[in-house]
């Protein structure tokens, strides 16, 4: 009678829906930690685009000798000279760039520790070894150098996980209170507006704490406060929109999209040319990854190439909108057709 009893009790706790969202969060569990150490364990610069400013048969020979580096950590082209190779890192089409000057035996290595400042050091340290195997020494010129209050380059990165993390927290809290599926196209819109209440907020709240406040990113706080708006909107709609497509699992895909695929390949700890080609691939198109790249431009590169990345947020923002709204109208139409039915 007693066991008999505490099965029914086991039956009645563990129900069949309890069961798949355990799972559920099991599956969460495997993939936050197969996603960030997949990414970070083993950090190697891959491709990363490298300009090499010598007299032409110099060049060359130094493009193909870059080129045959073991593992390929380098994506060299001749760039035309010493002005344009900076003006191409402030315009983020390039990483870093040599100045050789074939007269002397020391040359000049530009870097950009504003876009991270691991990938900087790493290019400092490669065309150390390079040089000294060619009996030359490199002296390092930082062009868009990180904030003494940057540490590595990583507060843009935090600042846009906090400000995404405020976005899908905020759109879990709405859909939990009355119903993870919008009962109806008003209040889908209602959620929608107070979402971009609070992302207006949050935004201008960030860009103050790490500028003025914390002194942690220079640049326009201005700027910074708009992306921040967006960015907590984009990620909140898209989370809308999941829990309209499929109830309280959307906020699980949310997690899923923005914290295990999103974080670890948005270039924060290590910047996009270091990570494993599969987060390389993904990073650009989710919100940590646009987003940081985007802060970073604010903060280090005059706000330049900022366009992809915004219009990939502004993506998910139009997407989130347009779905959550699709699935309330959706909902209230099969709502209102099954309702003849169940009059007798």
């Amino acid at each position: 009678m007693t066991q008999h009893s505490f099965l029914g009790e086991v039956k009645d706790a563990v129900t069949p829906r309890a069961t798949l969202l355990v799972l559920g969060v099991l599956a969460l569990q495997l993939l936050f930690i197969a996603s960030y150490v997949g990414a970070l364990h083993d950090p190697k610069p891959r491709d990363v685009p490298f300009g090499v400013v010598a007299p032409q048969a110099a060049a060359e020979q130094a493009v193909a000798r870059l080129e045959k580096l073991p593992g390929e950590p380098l994506d060299p082209r001749a760039v035309a000279d010493e002005a344009t190779a900076r003006e191409q890192i402030m315009n983020r089409d390039i990483d870093g760039a040599l100045i050789i000057n074939p007269a002397r035996t020391t040359d000049t290595l530009l870097v950009a520790s504003g876009g991270g400042t691991v990938l900087a050091t790493t290019l400092e340290k490669y065309l150390t070894t390079l040089e000294a195997s060619q009996q030359r020494t490199v002296k390092t010129v930082d062009v868009a150098p990180a904030s003494p209050q940057d540490f590595d380059g990583l507060s843009s990165f935090y600042l846009v996980v906090g400000w995404c993390v405020g976005g899908y927290l905020c759109a879990s809290i709405l859909a939990i209170s009355t119903g993870a599926r919008p009962a109806n196209p008003r209040r889908a819109v209602i959620r929608l507006v107070v979402m971009a209440l609070v992302a207006i907020v949050g935004g201008l709240g960030g860009a103050v704490i790490v500028g003025p406040i914390l002194d942690a990113l220079p640049g326009s706080v201005m700027a910074l406060w708009g992306l921040g708006a967006l960015i907590t909107f984009a990620v909140g709609a898209a989370t809308l929109a999941l829990q309209g497509i499929f109830g309280i699992v959307g906020i699980g895909l949310a997690i899923l999209l923005v914290v295990i695929a999103g974080n670890p390949s948005a270039g924060g700890a290590f910047p996009l040319p270091m990570l494993p080609p599969f987060w390389q691939t993904i990073g650009p198109a989710l919100p940590p990854g646009a987003g940081t790249w985007v802060a970073r431009s604010i903060a280090y590169f005059d706000g330049n190439d900022t366009t992809a990345a915004l219009l990939v947020l502004s993506a998910w923002a139009a997407a989130g909108i347009a779905i959550t709204l699709l699935a309330a109208t959706l909902r209230k139409r099969r709502k209102g057709e099954a309702l003849p039915s169940e009059v007798p």
